[in-house]
């Protein structure tokens, strides 16, 4: 037995089928019966699912396909093995073209929603498939649609950046963006929430020269803006320290009550652009003391100080508390 085991590799040697003729006779027959059986099995009728792309085209006018339908329809068909063989081996195909205006007329929505049967579209779809397939049946069997009507808007932008300055450096200006405004254009439902867009995330690090860089403007699925990029303008000038002298205030003081503040005024240091440092003077502050801490008994003042410009940075204050005499008038 085990001899007859161990003589079944040199039966499929390569020399022995070239020399044995009785082997490749029946290799040649096995092969042509092969074939026969496979020509005659493709010869018959079969059914499948074919998985067919389908594209929406043509919404009605002034309106847009809001929702997202299956990109894919699976189509159960018969037809024979030669044909069925042929589109297995497709690596793709062409889509089927659904008009968006034909396909929902005479049509009433529910909720916004046009409710598409597929047996409906039979007819049209079979016309753009080999007419050598029959389809039997479509999945899924709705389709569902949403129209909804095209909008036009105009909306502000606003620069998402995130700015670091090297010491004794900061903005000139506000920050710009060119054009202000652009047009945003998509469904109703969608441009109505919109109040305005922002440009791509971008940060700038240690900045002491002025900056101009285009940014992409970023904006909801399906709508489109014009213009798509706008122009990022980051002013920057060289700062310096300006020491002024400030009075100070007491709020929330009843009318019957006098406060005197020792002392009375306070230098506060701020670092200021030179481009504006002979305009900003002691106006453009306003330093007080809260009458309240005078009522929880606290023995000192904190002195704090409003800038009327947010291009002004206070760097300190001298004294940052106050003593004070209350009297009654």
């Amino acid at each position: 037995m085990n001899d007859k085991i161990n003589k079944i590799p040199e039966f499929f040697k390569i020399e022995r089928i070239k020399n044995d003729k009785r082997i490749v006779v029946f290799m040649i027959c096995l092969l042509i019966a092969t074939g026969l059986w496979f020509l005659n099995a493709l010869s018959k009728d079969y059914s499948t699912t074919i998985s067919y792309p389908v594209r929406y085209v043509s919404p009605p006018n002034k309106q847009f396909l809001a929702n997202t339908p299956p990109s894919k329809l699976e189509l159960k068909v018969d037809a024979h093995g030669f044909t069925l063989l042929r589109y297995k081996l497709s690596l793709s195909f062409s889509p089927i073209i659904l008009n968006l205006t034909n396909i929902t007329k005479n049509i009433v929505p529910q909720n916004g929603t046009y409710a598409i049967q597929s047996s409906s579209l039979l007819k049209r779809i079979s016309s753009q498939v080999s007419n050598e397939i029959s389809i039997i049946e479509i999945q899924p069997e709705v389709i569902p649609i949403v129209l909804d009507s095209l909008r036009t808007k105009i909306v502000p932008v606003k620069a998402n950046v995130s700015l670091d300055f090297k010491p004794q450096f900061n903005l000139q200006d506000p920050v710009e963006v060119q054009p202000a405004k652009v047009t945003i254009t998509g469904p109703s439902a969608i441009i109505d929430t919109i109040k305005n867009l922002l440009t791509e995330k971008e940060s700038f690090n240690e900045l002491d020269e002025s900056v101009e860089k285009y940014l992409d403007v970023e904006h909801p699925l399906k709508t489109t803006i014009n213009p798509a990029r706008v122009l990022l303008k980051i002013d920057i000038e060289k700062y310096t320290e300006k020491v002024l002298r400030i009075p100070v205030l007491v709020r929330n003081k009843p009318d019957e009550i006098s406060v005197k503040l020792f002392p009375s005024e306070v230098n506060v240091t701020c670092l200021v652009g030179l481009s504006e440092f002979e305009e900003v003077t002691a106006n453009n502050f306003s330093a007080y003391v809260d009458y309240l801490q005078i009522l929880e008994n606290s023995q000192n003042l904190a002195v704090h100080i409003e800038k009327k410009s947010s291009y002004i940075q206070v760097v300190r204050i001298n004294p940052e508390v106050v003593e004070y005499l209350t009297e009654s008038n």
